[in-house]
């Protein structure tokens, strides 16, 4: 495979990515398979999910019992390598010292980026997501409709393979007919929630997730996706055939062997190199986008992070796909006479409006749901339901703007270290039970405690932002990214809206709680601002060159030939998560590219 050294890179390529995860990777995969020749660089090391993902390893087997640690920082099975809030020698700085004020950054440094640490809960913004500012008076609306991204969301689905339902809910927009695999059953902890939870007006469904929960169907989609293009259907299809469905056994955020988890290596990258059109340069830390005398981009400047020399290469496009933030890093970091405040910053909009989804969470113990006798509980583990926004449409009835989802935690997955801390709340016996008390409490009550979180819409605004450091910067030599941080009154009224609704559905279960919920109280309740890990934002695209960074294509206003392919042009958070959403736009932007460069207008 063509995984090269800086010494093996060619003279100049047609397009130049930064960025190998959920943008970067569907750009590589449409233009290579268009015949295109593309370099991604990547900033981590090679990662192979087959043979590098611990999926069938029990706790028992992980060092410390795989809790977490600082280089593991959601557990040591998880599909994370140079990754985390804190990475040694990466820093990043905040501008308030108050915590509420601070915002984290989530980074991955690794083949396949944020797609290895991923719960692929995969839905379409809807078609009020796209126009909050005419609906609601907030935020911007996007240069595009919902119709304008439609089929790319078709296209992406199918492509990555995606399970879940058509329920016709305006807001939370259904696939087109054949284009998602099926859900599985829902288990007993969702079946109560859907019961209980109709009787107060809302539909519990199920979620829609990046996973294979039957075989791709090779003989068909192929062909839909890459019409006239044998060569692309069939690296397409024996792709499709060495990705098995789903054995609903272990945690995704493991990674998955059997590739029926999705991850930009197993679906994007690995057809996208067999085109003989792709090489990947790995450890590669890019350090700014270079120019040439007319103002075009001409390559990037990038550190060998395996030698600590600089390096160039060269590419008639170039496509920042490094995640938002660290995109929004290159652009400010890649200063010239031409752009004093960085690349493509003519309009100052370059760092503005960083959003983030709005969490909160309630969780309860279910005696329904106790001593249930051992019984097939096959399904995805993590969230296999979710109860779309139930209040879509009547605005006016409410106190804050957009509106949120609810996802459910359900079932009973492998257990922990950790799981036996919650047996002691509700056993009745004095302190930590152990021995065959301890037994006695895992067949009583594991599975019975049922944890909704919610997430919802965030509005663009002026206090949320990010720029550089005057001082501070990496191992590498670089200026680190300083933000700012402000949760508004509208986001805290929603949380407390979230907080109230997601109480009355557990007690409609029959829930007992061990805290009040923070209704009155929503700082208490809300996420830290970047703990999702759905920050977008930062280059925002738009209709006009003043008011954003890049139109409905990516393109940069000032540098036509530098495309943004990651959220950092989302104009704001709907209540979706917004990796589908980066995979569709990506989509839709590379076929454009594709078609530009062969008619020679870039």
């Amino acid at each position: 495979m063509p995984i090269i050294s800086p010494k093996q890179k060619q003279r100049e390529y047609d397009v130049v990515i930064v960025g190998s995860g959920a943008g970067g990777g569907q750009m590589a995969y449409t233009l290579t398979m268009e015949g295109v020749k593309v370099l991604v660089l990547e900033a981590g090391r090679m990662f192979d999910p087959v043979s590098e993902t611990a999926m069938f390893h029990t706790w028992d087997m992980a060092p410390l019992r795989g809790v977490a640690t600082p280089d593991k920082q959601y557990g040591f099975y998880d599909a994370s390598i140079e990754s985390g809030w804190e990475i040694p020698g990466e820093p990043y700085t905040n501008a308030s010292k108050d915590k509420l004020r601070q915002f984290v950054w989530w980074r991955q440094r690794m083949m396949g980026g944020r797609t290895n640490h991923w719960g692929r809960v995969s839905l379409r913004n809807g078609p009020y997501d796209f126009k909050t500012h005419s609906r609601q008076g907030v935020g911007f609306d996007w240069p595009i409709s919902y119709d304008d991204l439609a089929p790319w969301y078709d296209k992406a689905e199918m492509l990555v393979g995606i399970f879940g339902d058509s329920e016709g809910i305006e807001n939370s927009p259904d696939s087109s007919p054949g284009v998602l695999l099926p859900p599985p059953k829902f288990r007993a902890g969702e079946l109560l929630a859907r019961e209980r939870a109709k009787k107060l007006g809302v539909s519990v469904v199920p979620v829609h997730r990046a996973i294979l929960t039957k075989q791709q169907d090779a003989q068909r989609v192929p062909g839909k996706l890459h019409p006239g293009n044998k060569k692309a259907q069939r690296l397409l299809a024996a792709n499709m055939r060495l990705r098995l469905k789903c054995f609903f056994a272990t945690d995704c955020h493991r990674g998955c062997s059997i590739k029926a988890a999705f991850d930009s290596t197993s679906v994007y990258l690995t057809p996208a190199l067999k085109t003989g059109n792709l090489d990947i340069l790995p450890n590669a830390m890019a350090l700014e986008v270079t120019l040439n005398k007319a103002g075009k981009a001409k390559g990037v400047t990038f550190i060998d992070k395996t030698t600590g020399t600089e390096q160039h290469v060269a590419g008639r496009v170039i496509v920042l796909a490094a995640g938002s933030q660290e995109s929004v890093r290159l652009l400010l970091n890649s200063k010239s006479n031409r752009f004093p405040n960085g690349l493509a910053n003519s309009s100052g909009k370059v760092g503005k409006y960083l959003t983030d989804s709005v969490a909160s969470r309630v969780s309860g113990q279910i005696p329904a749901l106790e001593a249930l006798p051992l019984h097939n509980e096959d399904g995805v583990v993590g969230q296999q339901a979710y109860m779309p926004w139930w209040l879509a449409g009547q605005q006016q009835k409410l106190n804050f703007p957009g509106g949120y989802k609810a996802l459910l935690v359900s079932g009973r997955k492998m257990p922990s270290l950790n799981t036996g801390k919650s047996f002691d709340r509700v056993s009745g016996g004095d302190g930590i039970p152990f021995g065959s008390k301890l037994k006695e409490d895992a067949r009583r009550y594991h599975g019975s405690f049922q944890s909704i979180g919610a997430q919802g819409a965030m509005a663009a605004n002026d206090d949320c932002y990010c720029e550089l450091d005057p001082k501070v910067k990496d191992k590498w030599g670089i200026p680190v990214l300083r933000f700012h941080w402000k949760w508004s009154g509208d986001e805290l009224r929603q949380v407390s809206h979230q907080q109230q609704a997601m109480t009355e559905i557990l007690e409609a279960m029959g829930a007992r709680f061990f805290r009040a919920p923070y209704v009155d109280e929503p700082e208490k309740a809300i996420s830290q601002g970047g703990k999702i890990i759905h920050e977008v934002g930062g280059a925002i695209m738009g209709d006009n060159p003043e008011k954003s960074v890049t139109n409905q294509w990516g393109q940069t206003w000032d540098v036509p030939n530098l495309i943004i392919g990651d959220g950092a042009t989302f104009p704001g958070t709907a209540d979706k998560n917004p990796t589908l959403t980066i995979m569709a736009l990506a989509y839709r932007a590379a076929d454009h590219l594709a078609g530009e460069l062969k008619k020679g207008n870039l």
